[in-house]
């Protein structure tokens, strides 16, 4: 399993009053980020353990997924449904993105 796997995982406790009061404001909105965060660690997992262009597949998957997680708090924010995402969350975000980015090759 990667070392991320763990990393992202704490992300998402952290995040889960966010959608929780994002639920409150917008259903919709909060549904569609909690299948988005959700995919994330799902993919990074069955990519752990899938080879080559599936493994790629996987954690390009879970990169989409957790950048549209990120869109929606910035969503949500601009909406005034929810505050700024904090910077350091931004940053919890962007170390995972970019070790994602690391493993798919994107640039």
């Amino acid at each position: 399993m990667l070392r991320i796997y763990p990393v992202l995982l704490e992300l998402v406790r952290e995040v889960r009053p966010l959608i929780l009061e994002l639920e409150r404001r917008d259903a919709d909105l909060a549904r569609q980020c909690r299948r988005a965060l959700a995919s994330a660690p799902l993919n990074v997992a069955e990519g752990s353990y899938s080879r080559g262009k599936n493994r790629t597949a996987r954690y390009h998957t879970a990169l989409g997924s957790l950048r549209e997680a990120q869109a929606c708090f910035e969503v949500a924010a601009a909406l005034g449904y929810l505050p700024e995402i904090e910077p350091a969350l931004v940053g919890r975000f962007d170390h995972v993105l970019g070790t994602l980015v690391r493993l798919v090759g994107c640039h």
